[in-house]
């Protein structure tokens, strides 16, 4: 329905969109270029809630691209061998980042939900993703209606890490838009960690700081990266990622 905000996306979900955000008024916006920078996104108490689950309580795996697929340090593996292995993958990452897609960052998986087992907060928060509500929005917002359902992952990215430049095609994976849900207090752009749009002449068309309880949103394709986080860093870059898909 036009103007609907998934506020109450379900009656035992802890996580809502602020009362501001409005798709019907978004959506004009977001129309001229597909892209958008929401700020205040969440209400502040499922931000505050989200930060401290990514910061404090996720066991974190170091991933890279070996030119085909993605090579991962599981958090056991990081535990046993130290930051030895962070560095091998650090340097294999740095050796072909140059002249190929590559990546180097830490994420965490979505554990799936278990009767037996209360629910992550991560998991809560796709599942609101999820909600009926919330879809009905990302459709209204982006103007892509076959939008049905999202995945999604944990991302933190620290001091050196980056993602090369890439426009999220992916075949028979029905991606309708890419979402970056952001959640570190404190960020500022020399710190590097943005979100950058390229265009057909290669030059950056905008880029988003990764602001707290922002939401970054954009249609698939769009060539994007983001830009390697500065040696000096003092914060890690906490993130919820993932693309809204089509059945």
């Amino acid at each position: 329905m036009p103007g609907e905000t998934a506020s109450n996306a379900t009656s035992a979900s802890p996580f809502a969109l602020d009362p501001w955000v409005d798709a019907s008024k978004l959506a004009p916006i977001f129309a001229r270029t597909g892209r958008m920078h929401i700020p205040r996104v969440l209400t502040p108490e499922s931000a505050e809630a989200l930060h401290r689950h990514l910061s404090q309580e996720l066991p974190w795996s170091l991933v890279v691209h070996d030119g085909e697929r993605v090579r991962e340090a599981r958090p056991d593996l990081r535990q046993q061998y130290g930051e030895e292995l962070d560095q091998k993958l650090r340097v294999e990452a740095y050796g072909s980042a140059a002249d190929r897609f590559q990546f180097l960052y830490e994420y965490c998986s979505v554990p799936p939900a278990q009767n037996s087992v209360p629910a992550s907060l991560l998991t809560q928060f796709l599942q609101f993703l999820n909600s009926p509500p919330f879809i009905r929005f990302a459709r209204e917002l982006t103007g892509r209606p076959a939008i049905d359902w999202a995945d999604g992952q944990a991302t933190c990215y620290r001091a050196g890490h980056f993602l090369t430049q890439h426009d999220d095609s992916a075949a028979n994976q029905k991606r309708e838009a890419a979402y970056v849900f952001n959640f570190t207090p404190t960020w500022k752009p020399d710190w590097g960690g943005l979100l950058q749009f390229i265009d057909s002449d290669g030059h950056i068309a905008e880029a988003y700081t990764p602001r707290f309880n922002a939401l970054n949103i954009f249609t698939v394709p769009q060539l994007h990266c983001v830009s390697a986080v500065a040696p000096f860093a003092p914060a890690s870059r906490y993130s919820i990622t993932g693309w809204l898909r089509a059945r």
